[in-house]
Protein backbone atom coordinates (compact mmCIF):
# COMPACT_ATOMS: atom_id res chain seq x y z
CA UNK A 1 0.00 0.00 0.00
CA UNK A 2 1.36 3.45 -0.91
CA UNK A 3 1.29 6.53 1.35
CA UNK A 4 -1.96 7.89 -0.08
CA UNK A 5 -3.75 4.57 0.16
CA UNK A 6 -2.64 4.24 3.76
CA UNK A 7 -3.98 7.71 4.58
CA UNK A 8 -7.30 7.03 2.83
CA UNK A 9 -7.88 3.64 4.44
CA UNK A 10 -6.83 4.29 8.02
CA UNK A 11 -7.20 8.02 8.61
CA UNK A 12 -9.21 10.00 6.01
CA UNK A 13 -12.23 7.72 6.42
CA UNK A 14 -12.23 7.87 10.23
CA UNK A 15 -15.15 9.60 11.97
CA UNK A 16 -12.78 12.18 13.44
CA UNK A 17 -11.74 13.25 9.91
CA UNK A 18 -15.22 14.24 8.78
CA UNK A 19 -16.48 17.81 8.38
CA UNK A 20 -17.03 19.72 11.60
CA UNK A 21 -17.64 23.26 12.80
CA UNK A 22 -14.59 25.49 12.48
CA UNK A 23 -12.95 23.37 9.78
CA UNK A 24 -13.66 24.83 6.33
CA UNK A 25 -11.48 22.27 4.53
CA UNK A 26 -9.95 19.10 5.95
CA UNK A 27 -7.97 16.19 4.50
CA UNK A 28 -7.50 16.01 0.75
CA UNK A 29 -5.82 19.24 -0.35
CA UNK A 30 -2.40 20.82 0.14
CA UNK A 31 -3.54 22.65 3.28
CA UNK A 32 -6.46 22.50 5.65
CA UNK A 33 -8.51 25.65 6.17
CA UNK A 34 -9.75 26.68 9.62
CA UNK A 35 -12.56 29.18 10.11
CA UNK A 36 -12.33 31.57 13.08
CA UNK A 37 -15.08 33.88 14.23
CA UNK A 38 -14.40 37.59 14.58
CA UNK A 39 -12.62 38.37 17.84
CA UNK A 40 -10.99 34.94 18.17
CA UNK A 41 -7.35 33.84 18.12
CA UNK A 42 -5.84 30.56 16.94
CA UNK A 43 -3.93 28.47 19.50
CA UNK A 44 -1.35 26.01 18.07
CA UNK A 45 0.88 23.44 19.75
CA UNK A 46 3.05 20.55 18.51
CA UNK A 47 4.19 17.42 20.36
CA UNK A 48 6.48 14.65 19.14
CA UNK A 49 6.55 11.20 20.73
CA UNK A 50 9.50 8.95 19.86
CA UNK A 51 9.58 5.17 20.37
CA UNK A 52 11.90 4.21 23.21
CA UNK A 53 11.90 7.77 24.58
CA UNK A 54 8.26 8.68 25.21
CA UNK A 55 6.73 5.20 25.03
CA UNK A 56 8.02 1.62 25.09
CA UNK A 57 8.58 -0.13 21.78
CA UNK A 58 6.74 -2.36 21.11
CA UNK A 59 3.52 -1.24 22.76
CA UNK A 60 -0.21 -1.51 22.17
CA UNK A 61 -1.03 0.55 19.06
CA UNK A 62 -4.54 1.46 20.25
CA UNK A 63 -3.22 2.86 23.52
CA UNK A 64 -0.46 4.74 21.72
CA UNK A 65 -3.03 6.33 19.40
CA UNK A 66 -4.94 7.63 22.41
CA UNK A 67 -1.88 8.84 24.27
CA UNK A 68 -0.21 10.73 21.43
CA UNK A 69 -3.27 12.91 20.85
CA UNK A 70 -4.11 13.37 24.53
CA UNK A 71 -0.71 14.81 25.44
CA UNK A 72 -0.96 17.33 22.59
CA UNK A 73 -4.56 18.29 23.34
CA UNK A 74 -3.56 18.97 26.95
CA UNK A 75 -1.66 22.04 25.71
CA UNK A 76 -4.93 23.47 24.41
CA UNK A 77 -6.44 22.92 27.85
CA UNK A 78 -3.53 24.78 29.44
CA UNK A 79 -4.29 27.84 27.29
CA UNK A 80 -8.04 27.70 27.85
CA UNK A 81 -8.65 27.02 24.15
CA UNK A 82 -11.65 25.33 22.58
CA UNK A 83 -10.47 22.42 20.35
CA UNK A 84 -10.70 22.70 16.56
CA UNK A 85 -8.50 20.16 14.78
CA UNK A 86 -5.16 18.39 14.56
CA UNK A 87 -2.62 17.13 12.08
CA UNK A 88 -0.69 13.86 12.33
CA UNK A 89 2.84 13.18 11.06
CA UNK A 90 3.60 9.48 11.39
CA UNK A 91 6.96 7.83 10.77
CA UNK A 92 6.71 4.02 10.50
CA UNK A 93 9.33 1.30 10.00
CA UNK A 94 6.68 -0.78 8.19
CA UNK A 95 3.01 -0.43 7.21
CA UNK A 96 1.48 -3.22 9.29
CA UNK A 97 -2.31 -3.36 8.74
CA UNK A 98 -3.00 -4.68 12.25
CA UNK A 99 -0.87 -1.98 13.87
CA UNK A 100 -2.39 0.79 11.76
CA UNK A 101 -5.91 -0.42 12.48
CA UNK A 102 -5.31 -0.32 16.22
CA UNK A 103 -3.48 3.01 16.16
CA UNK A 104 -6.16 4.69 14.04
CA UNK A 105 -8.92 3.36 16.33
CA UNK A 106 -7.22 4.71 19.45
CA UNK A 107 -6.52 8.03 17.77
CA UNK A 108 -10.14 8.33 16.67
CA UNK A 109 -11.43 7.52 20.18
CA UNK A 110 -9.37 10.31 21.77
CA UNK A 111 -10.16 12.72 18.93
CA UNK A 112 -13.89 12.27 19.48
CA UNK A 113 -13.50 12.54 23.27
CA UNK A 114 -11.65 15.86 22.78
CA UNK A 115 -13.85 17.16 19.91
CA UNK A 116 -10.80 17.42 17.66
CA UNK A 117 -11.03 16.86 13.90
CA UNK A 118 -8.20 15.23 11.97
CA UNK A 119 -7.48 17.77 9.20
CA UNK A 120 -4.23 16.57 7.59
CA UNK A 121 -0.72 15.29 8.08
CA UNK A 122 1.98 13.10 6.57
CA UNK A 123 3.29 9.54 6.65
CA UNK A 124 6.81 8.38 5.91
CA UNK A 125 9.08 5.35 6.37
CA UNK A 126 11.50 5.56 9.30
CA UNK A 127 11.87 4.86 13.04
CA UNK A 128 8.53 4.91 14.85
CA UNK A 129 7.69 8.52 15.73
CA UNK A 130 4.41 10.41 16.09
CA UNK A 131 4.08 14.19 15.75
CA UNK A 132 0.73 15.82 16.48
CA UNK A 133 -0.09 19.49 15.97
CA UNK A 134 -3.31 20.70 17.60
CA UNK A 135 -5.34 23.80 16.82
CA UNK A 136 -7.82 25.57 19.06
CA UNK A 137 -9.66 28.87 19.29
CA UNK A 138 -10.28 31.33 22.05
CA UNK A 139 -11.44 34.93 22.51
CA UNK A 140 -8.77 37.56 21.92
CA UNK A 141 -6.98 38.42 25.16
CA UNK A 142 -8.33 35.48 27.19
CA UNK A 143 -5.55 32.93 26.72
CA UNK A 144 -4.17 31.45 29.93
CA UNK A 145 -0.46 32.28 30.00
CA UNK A 146 2.39 31.35 32.32
CA UNK A 147 3.31 34.95 33.02
CA UNK A 148 0.44 36.40 35.08
CA UNK A 149 0.81 34.88 38.56
CA UNK A 150 0.51 37.47 41.34
CA UNK A 151 1.73 37.44 44.94
CA UNK A 152 -1.17 36.29 47.10
CA UNK A 153 -2.69 33.96 44.50
CA UNK A 154 -3.43 30.35 45.40
CA UNK A 155 -1.58 27.56 43.60
CA UNK A 156 -4.02 24.83 42.52
CA UNK A 157 -4.12 21.64 40.45
CA UNK A 158 -6.96 19.92 38.64
CA UNK A 159 -6.83 16.56 40.41
CA UNK A 160 -4.64 13.79 41.77
CA UNK A 161 -0.97 13.68 40.78
CA UNK A 162 1.65 10.98 40.31
CA UNK A 163 -0.46 8.14 38.90
CA UNK A 164 1.27 8.02 35.51
CA UNK A 165 4.70 8.09 37.12
CA UNK A 166 3.61 5.31 39.46
CA UNK A 167 2.47 3.31 36.43
CA UNK A 168 5.76 3.63 34.55
CA UNK A 169 7.45 0.55 36.11
CA UNK A 170 4.32 -1.41 35.16
CA UNK A 171 4.40 -0.06 31.60
CA UNK A 172 8.07 -1.02 31.26
CA UNK A 173 7.53 -4.49 32.73
CA UNK A 174 9.79 -3.74 35.70
CA UNK A 175 7.10 -4.61 38.23
CA UNK A 176 4.08 -6.90 38.32
CA UNK A 177 1.00 -6.26 40.48
CA UNK A 178 -2.60 -7.47 40.53
CA UNK A 179 -4.67 -6.32 37.57
CA UNK A 180 -7.17 -4.45 39.74
CA UNK A 181 -4.35 -2.42 41.28
CA UNK A 182 -2.59 -1.74 37.98
CA UNK A 183 -5.65 -0.79 35.91
CA UNK A 184 -6.37 2.75 37.21
CA UNK A 185 -2.69 3.70 37.09
CA UNK A 186 -2.16 2.32 33.59
CA UNK A 187 -5.24 4.21 32.42
CA UNK A 188 -3.72 7.46 33.67
CA UNK A 189 -0.53 6.73 31.69
CA UNK A 190 -2.00 5.51 28.41
CA UNK A 191 -5.26 7.48 28.31
CA UNK A 192 -4.76 10.81 30.10
CA UNK A 193 -7.85 13.01 29.82
CA UNK A 194 -6.97 16.57 28.77
CA UNK A 195 -8.73 19.05 31.07
CA UNK A 196 -10.17 21.07 28.20
CA UNK A 197 -13.41 22.11 29.90
CA UNK A 198 -11.53 23.15 33.04
CA UNK A 199 -9.16 25.30 31.00
CA UNK A 200 -12.11 27.11 29.43
CA UNK A 201 -13.73 27.56 32.87
CA UNK A 202 -10.54 29.20 34.14
CA UNK A 203 -10.55 31.92 31.46
CA UNK A 204 -10.87 35.30 33.14
CA UNK A 205 -10.14 33.76 36.55
CA UNK A 206 -6.74 32.02 36.63
CA UNK A 207 -3.78 34.38 36.43
CA UNK A 208 -1.36 31.74 35.06
CA UNK A 209 -1.64 28.12 33.97
CA UNK A 210 0.06 25.18 32.27
CA UNK A 211 -0.35 21.43 32.00
CA UNK A 212 1.88 19.15 34.06
CA UNK A 213 3.97 17.06 31.69
CA UNK A 214 7.50 17.07 33.10
CA UNK A 215 6.64 16.99 36.81
CA UNK A 216 4.93 19.44 39.17
CA UNK A 217 8.15 21.00 40.46
CA UNK A 218 9.67 21.52 37.02
CA UNK A 219 6.50 22.86 35.46
CA UNK A 220 5.69 25.19 38.35
CA UNK A 221 9.21 26.51 37.86
CA UNK A 222 8.11 27.71 34.41
CA UNK A 223 5.27 29.75 35.92
CA UNK A 224 7.56 31.14 38.61
CA UNK A 225 10.16 32.22 36.05
CA UNK A 226 7.68 33.69 33.57
CA UNK A 227 5.81 35.58 36.32
CA UNK A 228 8.91 36.64 38.30
CA UNK A 229 7.47 35.23 41.54
CA UNK A 230 8.02 32.24 43.83
CA UNK A 231 5.58 29.32 44.11
CA UNK A 232 5.31 27.53 47.43
CA UNK A 233 4.10 23.91 47.33
CA UNK A 234 2.90 22.34 50.59
CA UNK A 235 3.93 18.69 50.61
CA UNK A 236 0.99 17.53 52.72
CA UNK A 237 -1.53 19.12 50.36
CA UNK A 238 -0.49 17.05 47.32
CA UNK A 239 -3.53 15.09 46.07
CA UNK A 240 -2.61 11.40 45.88
CA UNK A 241 -5.02 8.79 44.54
CA UNK A 242 -5.97 5.66 46.52
CA UNK A 243 -4.54 3.57 43.66
CA UNK A 244 -1.13 5.23 43.91
CA UNK A 245 -1.06 4.90 47.70
CA UNK A 246 -1.98 1.22 47.37
CA UNK A 247 1.07 0.72 45.15
CA UNK A 248 3.62 2.91 46.95
CA UNK A 249 4.29 4.23 50.43
CA UNK A 250 3.47 7.90 50.98
CA UNK A 251 7.00 9.33 50.48
CA UNK A 252 7.38 7.44 47.19
CA UNK A 253 3.92 8.55 46.06
CA UNK A 254 4.76 12.16 46.91
CA UNK A 255 7.95 11.86 44.87
CA UNK A 256 5.91 10.66 41.88
CA UNK A 257 3.55 13.60 42.29
CA UNK A 258 6.38 16.13 42.51
CA UNK A 259 8.80 14.89 39.88
CA UNK A 260 7.32 12.03 37.89
CA UNK A 261 5.60 13.86 35.06
CA UNK A 262 2.99 12.69 32.53
CA UNK A 263 0.08 13.84 34.72
CA UNK A 264 -1.48 16.19 32.15
CA UNK A 265 -3.46 17.88 34.91
CA UNK A 266 -3.66 21.65 34.91
CA UNK A 267 -1.60 23.62 37.44
CA UNK A 268 -2.67 27.23 37.83
CA UNK A 269 -2.59 30.30 40.04
CA UNK A 270 -5.89 31.76 41.14
CA UNK A 271 -7.07 34.72 43.22
CA UNK A 272 -8.59 33.21 46.36
CA UNK A 273 -12.06 34.66 45.75
CA UNK A 274 -12.58 32.47 42.66
CA UNK A 275 -11.91 29.08 44.27
CA UNK A 276 -15.21 28.57 46.18
CA UNK A 277 -17.37 29.28 43.11
CA UNK A 278 -15.33 26.94 40.92
CA UNK A 279 -15.54 24.16 43.49
CA UNK A 280 -19.27 24.76 43.93
CA UNK A 281 -19.65 24.38 40.16
CA UNK A 282 -18.29 20.85 40.48
CA UNK A 283 -14.63 21.26 39.55
CA UNK A 284 -12.33 18.99 41.58
CA UNK A 285 -9.69 21.59 42.27
CA UNK A 286 -7.08 21.18 44.98
CA UNK A 287 -5.15 24.03 46.55
CA UNK A 288 -1.54 22.90 46.98
CA UNK A 289 0.20 26.16 47.84
CA UNK A 290 0.48 29.86 47.14
CA UNK A 291 2.34 32.55 45.25
CA UNK A 292 4.82 34.63 47.23
CA UNK A 293 7.49 37.20 46.53
CA UNK A 294 10.81 35.75 45.41
CA UNK A 295 12.03 33.39 42.73
CA UNK A 296 11.66 29.71 41.91
CA UNK A 297 9.71 26.91 43.60
CA UNK A 298 9.80 26.20 47.33
CA UNK A 299 8.69 22.88 48.83
CA UNK A 300 7.34 23.10 52.38
CA UNK A 301 6.85 20.27 54.89
CA UNK A 302 4.01 19.97 57.44
CA UNK A 303 5.79 22.42 59.75
CA UNK A 304 6.20 25.01 57.01
CA UNK A 305 9.94 24.38 56.72
CA UNK A 306 11.63 24.30 53.33
CA UNK A 307 12.71 20.81 52.24
CA UNK A 308 14.91 19.71 49.36
CA UNK A 309 13.19 17.46 46.78
CA UNK A 310 14.94 14.32 45.53
CA UNK A 311 14.52 15.44 41.91
CA UNK A 312 12.76 18.25 40.08
CA UNK A 313 11.42 16.64 36.91
CA UNK A 314 12.19 15.31 33.46
CA UNK A 315 14.52 17.09 31.04
CA UNK A 316 15.32 15.81 27.54
CA UNK A 317 18.75 17.47 27.53
CA UNK A 318 19.46 17.71 31.23
CA UNK A 319 23.18 17.24 30.69
CA UNK A 320 23.45 20.39 28.57
CA UNK A 321 24.04 23.88 29.91
CA UNK A 322 21.48 26.65 29.22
Amino acid sequence: MDEFGLIRQYFAAAPCAQATAGVALGIGDDCALLQLAAGEQLAISTDTLVAGVHFPDPCDAYLLGQRCLAVAASDLAAMGATPLGFTLALSLPAASPDWLQGFAAGLNKMAQDCALALIGGDTTRGPLSVTVTVFGRLPVGQALLRSGAQVGDLLCVGGSLGDAAGALPLVLGQRQVAAELAAPLLARYWSPQPQLALGQALRGKATAALDISDGLLADCGHIAKASAVALQIELERLPLSPALLALLDKPAAQHCALSGGDDYRLAFTLPAQHLPALQAAGWSLVRIGQVVAGRGVQLLDAQGETVQPRACGYQHFGNLSD
